[in-house]
């Protein structure tokens, strides 16, 4: 049995609209579809983040890194970035 669809109604700005409207076309797919899929890429891509930035907490919890240690860290890849360039 096909997944059952539900109406709703979202407010654009025009200009949004109009280039949903221009990708929409240029790919031969309506509206709907596009922001459909606008969606799916969203959720996966927010689902991929989250569990990236849980396994960076796991392993920070595990290594027992502060955030001195990630200032110092950023600090001395700034200064060797720095040095090269000179």
């Amino acid at each position: 049995m096909a997944d059952k669809t539900t109406t709703v109604n979202i407010s654009f700005r025009q200009d949004l609209l109009k280039q949903i409207d221009e990708v929409a076309r240029t790919e031969s797919r309506s509206r709907s579809e596009l922001v459909r899929e606008a969606a799916r890429m969203y959720i996966q891509r927010k689902r991929r983040m989250d569990s990236a930035i849980e396994s960076i907490r796991e392993t920070v919890r595990e290594r027992g890194i502060t955030e001195e240690d990630v200032a110092a860290e950023v600090a001395a890849v700034r200064a060797e970035r720095a040095q090269r360039r000179s």
